[in-house]
């Protein structure tokens, strides 16, 4: 006989062996068929487990790996700010000195006209002449009032750039703003003849805020609400 003829038969046999269990007399199975059902009863309980706890727990693991990199990255950082603490606290103090520095540059209300003056004399000493130099409404902000300051000059290039260099030069706060170079009108032949520009410009100087002064480390003064 061919083993395949063997194997069949051995197949058949174990096909009717199966067919003719008893479910209620499961000790009296033959010893291949309690194995193979023993090993099955595994599987079956190995795969139940893995679905219903294993699975659910690796969903657990991969959230508390992030968490974790997400607490170290926070520890990292807080553990270079405490070892550089002397060095933040160093640059805030040099920082509210600046701020106290800046703040006195900020002209009261009485230095205004003497900065205009100054604005004046530089523009003079840079060959410019003023048609105009007004000082407009100013605009309160937080802590400081903004004081723009309208100035039409004539002068050629040079003189202008002179003018700009001399004004930030200035010991108060003085920025400039919106400028405009412009030939003069046809009825200023004068001014054509002798080959010179019109500039309008405005500058932009800040005082101490009329709703209360500011402390260097950015607080109300003592009395204040």
């Amino acid at each position: 006989m061919k083993a395949s003829e063997l194997k069949n038969m051995d197949l058949r046999e174990l096909i009717d062996q199966v067919n003719s269990l008893d479910f209620e007399n499961v000790g009296g199975w033959p010893p291949p068929v309690k194995v193979g059902a023993g090993i099955l009863v595994l599987v079956l309980v190995l795969l139940l487990g893995y679905f219903l706890v294993i699975q659910d727990l690796n969903v657990t693991l991969e959230q508390q790996k992030r968490e974790e990199v997400s607490l170290l990255k926070s520890y990292e950082k807080k553990a270079f700010e405490a070892h550089n603490l002397d060095q933040f606290r160093a640059q805030l103090a040099e920082m509210e000195q600046t701020f106290g520095a800046l703040l006195k540059q900020l002209p009261k209300d009485t230095e205004v006209p003497g900065l205009l003056e100054d604005i004046t004399h530089t523009g003079l000493g840079s060959g410019l002449e003023f048609e105009e130099i007004a000082l407009k409404s100013e605009l309160e902000k937080e802590f400081y009032a903004e004081l723009p300051i309208d100035i039409k000059v004539v002068g050629d290039y040079h003189g202008f750039g002179s003018f700009v260099s001399g004004v930030a030069a200035l010991p108060r706060i003085v920025t400039l703003h919106d400028f405009v170079i412009a030939w003069p009108q046809d009825n200023e032949k004068e001014l054509k003849a002798l080959g010179l520009l019109k500039m309008d410009i405005t500058a932009k100087t800040y005082r101490y805020s009329s709703q209360g002064d500011v402390s260097p480390n950015n607080k109300p003064a003592a009395g204040r609400k």
